[in-house]
């Protein structure tokens, strides 16, 4: 069958053939494969399935149809308040699943540990686009549920300059996810913020290609400039959190 380019990708070239995407397996796969078995047992329908390898090594995953928000201008109805909650609802669904499971270890829950935009499917069933899946599950690892919400409210709502209504939007995604706990929540954000940056810095200094090309592409300015406006509205931030 032919296979067509899927796009948003720096680090893998991610390819479709049919209703199957093939990539090259990470370095963690095994845990990955075993975390999307575990939420396919549970019945949780965000995430794509894991049906096995091609002759080629590659891992063979179910393609999830529908809109990747991985451009930087988007339609209404991703950055919606309907959106916004639902992610959050899913993330808190695929939580639950993992806590207290041998892949999530001492640690919470399993974290998916990239959500975005960009690792997001999108479909329109009747009320605008709203989200369906997550992708891209690759660094998932054991950690603290405030970890996940933390990058969400950063990666959906663009924390940084320009960003608008920040406040609000933080608390709606935290009451739609059920957080307890908040307290921490705006440091967890700076605590990505620096914590991406940094490793951006550090694999492209061990001359890894695709941690090159974010740091050349200002990637890494954009995050520091992220995380100094958050760090100037934290008080701000965290008012409607209290």
């Amino acid at each position: 069958m032919s296979e067509t380019h899927l796009p948003g990708g720096y680090v893998n070239a991610v390819v479709r053939v049919g209703d199957t995407v093939r990539r090259p397996p990470a370095h963690r796969a095994a845990y990955v494969h075993e975390l999307l078995l575990l939420l396919e047992r549970g019945g949780w329908p965000g995430a794509p399935r894991f049906l096995g390898t091609d002759e080629r090594g590659r891992e063979i995953l179910s393609f999830v149809d529908g809109h990747v928000a991985w451009e930087d201008v988007q339609p209404d109805g991703v950055t919606s308040d309907e959106s916004l909650a639902r992610v959050a609802e899913l993330v808190r669904a695929f939580h639950d699943l993992t806590a207290g499971t041998s892949l999530a270890g001492d640690d919470e829950v399993v974290c998916h540990n990239d959500l975005s935009p960009k690792n997001t499917v999108y479909r329109d069933e009747g009320a605008g686009l709203r989200p369906v899946a997550f992708i891209d599950w690759d660094i998932a690892a054991p950690g603290r549920r405030i970890h996940d919400v933390a990058h969400v409210c950063w990666q959906y709502l663009g924390l940084g300059p320009g960003a608008v209504d920040a406040g609000r939007r933080i608390r709606l995604i935290c009451d739609a996810y059920g957080l307890r706990g908040r307290g921490g929540l705006v440091e967890a954000i700076l605590w990505w913020q620096d914590r991406c940056a940094r490793g951006i810095e550090t694999d492209a200094a061990a001359g890894m290609p695709h941690a090159i090309r974010l740091r050349d592409d200002g990637v890494v300015a954009r995050i520091r400039a992220c995380h100094d406006w958050v760090a100037e509205h934290r008080a701000e931030l965290e008012r409607p959190l209290r």
